[in-house]
């Protein structure tokens, strides 16, 4: 089933286009990446999707609905909410703090209690600080609270947004092994993702975005394996 379509969507900041109508799918169950260079337009889709940017075209599908004109904090409702680049969590608010905040469109008290019980037992690291502020958090523990924050809403979709930046490789991997765990207890989801070698063995599918347009299109091991993939972005020539 498909979960999210995007179809010749365009966005422009101004009288710059951004993205030149393009196209993807989003099915139920998978993990789909977008890769590609800075500027390629990779963190407009994602704003694109989460509806705080708007479209000068195209439209976009959750669900089974038109979701195009939807406003953002109602997205969120339908089931579909991001953790953005460069993780912009609540400094000054604590672990739970954070964690219920990612929560605030819900009512289900009891599942809100097992949901941040899941979310502590993928990130015990949150568990253990739960107390401390965010801001004084390591960057990797960010990146934990952050995604955790988001799994909070109990999304249909989750839109990851360059998980790894900015962090060591140790702990690039530990991302990456809990975001292919999230996705086996049944969440879909979109990475954004720089690291295309971590992202592409991760995914069922994915997407090569240059100049805000698609050029490939694959299973993840296809495109890890795709010469002209390899050369641009996985350093092999």
């Amino acid at each position: 089933m498909t979960l999210l379509e995007l179809e010749n969507i365009s966005v422009a900041y101004g009288r710059i286009e951004a993205l030149h109508g393009i196209s993807l799918t989003v099915n139920e169950g998978e993990v789909v990446a977008l890769i590609g260079a800075n500027g390629a337009g990779k963190t407009t889709t994602m704003r694109a999707i989460s509806g705080t940017r708007a479209l000068s075209g195209g439209r976009i599908t959750f669900n089974g609905e038109d979701i195009s004109k939807l406003r953002a904090d109602l997205r969120v409702v339908r089931g579909l909410c991001q953790s953005p680049e460069g993780r912009q969590i609540f400094p000054g608010m604590t672990v739970m703090e954070n964690l219920d905040m990612g929560a605030y469109t819900r009512r289900d008290s009891a599942g809100i209690a097992a949901d941040l019980d899941r979310v502590l037992t993928l990130f015990p690291r949150l568990a253990e600080r739960r107390k401390q502020a965010g801001g004084t958090l390591s960057g990797g523990e960010q990146q934990m609270l952050a995604v955790g924050r988001a799994l909070m809403s109990r999304p249909k979709l989750l839109l990851l947004d360059e998980p790894s930046m900015g962090l060591a490789p140790m702990v690039i991997r530990q991302i990456f092994d809990i975001i292919t765990e999230i996705n086996q207890q049944g969440t879909t989801i979109l990475l954004v993702e720089q690291n295309a070698q971590q992202a592409l063995s991760r995914a069922h599918r994915g997407y090569v975005l240059e100049t805000g347009r698609i050029v490939k299109e694959g299973s993840g091991q296809d495109l890890l394996t795709d010469p002209a993939v390899k050369e641009a972005y996985l350093g092999v020539a």
